[in-house]
């Protein structure tokens, strides 16, 4: 793909307008108009209320709940793609269904990797995405994807807090590997949260591995949905004699009964981005902007520049 001297669009879908507009401020254009049209049964339009043709195009949706968010995505692309722009990228910064990304018992689907053939059958050229919950589902898709990381956001801001005695957290064995990044670039101990489901969104038990006594913890992980790990993890750690416990959560999906419960938790912090909005009363949430991140990765990759450097780490 080589649209270097091809004008950039950048159009947001329904949800994902306040992101669409913070994009565009970062990039000194306007942000492209659209039109969403809905039918009594549900049924919905997409039309691009500009010429697009020969455009290098943007289209910014983050795909989480409800299933609408993805379908008006796909006929973003469809409708990009019969109005021959010269590029279409989707800008996804939340990537949902990515939590179905194997088969882990019998008889179920692999939801990631639909939604990937979807998005590529749909016409994408290319992917612009952030954290997702497992990294192995940058192959299911055919076309390249650039997987920006939060840490560029998240390590000014625990910098900025000047915690002393600190440790890292993961909340579960899964996202070790995500919260040892952290542990090695601030090069403090890193603690595990084992814990074992009774059945998806209930924790039945967690123990610690490793010492918090006397320590600001901060628990590192993707997604938030029931808060129901993060805030029993956050409890389980002040327990064993944690001085503070804050979270960096990638995505705040943020189900129901999620805020009551970091509201009622041991937490001291929770510290999210902006790819989905959260605008409950929280008053333990710290919201963090993306859109200069997303800004910077499309204007590199306009001008055939390499992303790499903009990650403090993987």
């Amino acid at each position: 793909m080589n649209t270097k001297h091809a004008p950039i669009k950048v159009f947001a879908g329904t949800k994902s307008q306040y992101l669409g507009e913070s994009i565009c401020k970062e990039l000194g254009i306007e942000l492209g108009k659209m039109k969403v049209e809905r039918f009594a049964d549900g049924e919905f339009e997409v039309g691009f209320e500009e010429s697009i043709r020969g455009a290098e195009v943007y289209l910014v949706q983050s795909t989480f709940p409800s299933s609408d968010n993805l379908m008006e995505l796909l006929l973003m692309i469809d409708a990009a793609k019969r109005a021959s722009a010269a590029a279409i990228i989707a800008v996804i910064p939340y990537f949902g269904w990515a939590r179905q990304d194997r088969k882990d018992k019998p008889r179920v689907s692999i939801a990631a990797k639909l939604v990937a053939d979807l998005l590529t059958t749909a016409g994408i050229d290319r992917v612009i995405t952030m954290d997702l919950h497992a990294d192995q589902i940058q192959g299911f898709f055919d076309v390249p994807v650039d997987h920006l990381y939060a840490s560029s956001i998240f390590i000014p801001y625990i910098q900025s807090l000047k915690l002393k005695d600190m440790v890292i957290a993961s909340p579960d064995v899964g996202g070790a590997k995500r919260a040892n990044s952290y542990a090695k670039y601030f090069d403090v101990p890193l603690v595990l949260c084992h814990k074992q489901r009774a059945k998806a969104n209930v924790v039945a038990q967690m123990t610690v591995i490793g010492d918090v006594k006397d320590k600001n913890v901060i628990l590192v992980d993707d997604i938030v949905d029931t808060a129901g790990t993060i805030t029993k993890a956050a409890d389980l750690l002040m327990s064993q004699g944690a001085t503070s416990v804050r979270a960096l959560c990638s995505h705040p999906v943020m189900s129901d009964p999620a805020t009551d419960r970091v509201n009622a938790s041991g937490l001291t912090e929770i510290i999210f981005t902006n790819s989905i909005p959260y605008e409950r009363a929280d008053s333990k949430a710290t919201i963090l902007p993306v859109a200069k991140l997303f800004a910077d990765t499309i204007r590199r990759i306009h001008n055939n520049e390499s992303i790499s450097s903009q990650y403090l780490f993987k």
